[in-house]
């Protein structure tokens, strides 16, 4: 089931126009986009990655509405449910861990498909950012809807002003690395320009330094989690289940969420999909929705 799933996710990455990663020339040539190891890099210390995950705005204050509020707004994008609330998050940050098919081994940073947590909550993760679509902009702002948007910068890099008014609306930008390569295929040196490059972009960009990492396709091994790590990164989160504009994909058997789920989709379009980023929304709205769940913010919880 987990093949079925990983294979499902690179299709839909495929679709989105992944550019071949550049040979190690090309890499050392990239200004402002990272640095080979053993040259001079940002370093790494405990510290530091402290101020780095303080960087991260919490998310900014929402209206506060009325249930009949929250009902009409669900109508007017084509709800016949409000999307459940979440209830806050807790004050220390649950321990996450790697599911064993993923595992790489000891004293790595992890990376969780679900989040543990006895809550109804699942976890909206968008990757890559290829479609800018800015009735989905709408979309979010009047549902108050939490996600996490994972950036790869070949796909974003057109209109990051599209992600800044994003992050305005507490959606929290992550690193999806500069040219989503399989990770698991290139050298460690390569892998550390692939993230610490999109982290010091994203920080212009965005303003903030990310601290979550997503390795393309879900593929990554032990080099990979390490890098991240020194490039800023307290986890690499994977995925139980896939969102399309049509669709959901799951991984477990029962074909449902568990509680603290964490959804993959795709910043696509109709070309794509058959559909747009709003349709993909509403797609997983009804679903958490019918089955008694709230989405919640990642990075409230990892």
């Amino acid at each position: 089931m987990a093949a079925l799933l990983l294979f499902a996710c690179a299709a839909a990455c495929a679709t989105t126009g992944d550019a071949a990663l550049p040979g190690v020339r090309e890499a050392q040539d990239m200004a402002g986009r990272g640095q080979l190891r053993g040259q001079a890099r940002r370093p790494v210390q405990k510290q530091q990655e402290q101020e780095q995950q303080e960087q991260q705005a919490p998310a900014p204050p929402k209206l506060k509405q009325t249930p009949e509020q929250r009902l009409a707004a669900a109508q007017r994008w084509g709800l016949d449910q409000a999307p459940l609330v979440a209830p806050p998050p807790p004050g220390d940050k649950p321990r996450l861990t790697t599911p064993e098919w993923a595992d790489q081994g000891p004293d790595l940073i992890p990376a969780p498909a679900h989040v543990p947590t006895d809550q109804k909550i699942a976890f909206l993760t968008i990757d890559d950012g290829a479609a800018k679509d800015r009735e989905f902009l709408d979309m979010v702002r009047d549902l108050q809807i939490p996600l996490s948007a994972f950036l790869t910068d070949e796909s974003a890099a057109e209109d990051y002003g599209y992600f800044r008014d994003l992050h305005a609306l507490g959606v929290s930008i992550q690193n999806h690395t500069l040219h989503h390569p399989q990770m698991n295929h290139i050298s460690e040196d390569e892998q550390y320009t692939e993230i610490c490059g999109q982290q010091d972009i994203l920080e212009r960009e965005i303003g903030v330094r990310p601290t979550l990492f997503r390795p393309p396709f879900g593929d990554f091994d032990a080099d990979t989690l390490a890098v991240a790590e020194e490039c800023g990164a307290r986890a690499a989160p994977l995925w139980n289940e896939e969102a399309f504009a049509d669709r959901m994909d799951f991984r477990h058997d029962d074909q449902r969420f568990h509680p603290g789920d964490i959804i993959l989709t795709h910043f696509n379009g109709p070309k794509a999909w058959g559909g747009t980023m709003c349709d993909m929304l509403r797609t997983v709205l009804r679903k958490v929705t019918e089955q008694g769940y709230a989405l919640a913010r990642l990075e409230d919880y990892a």
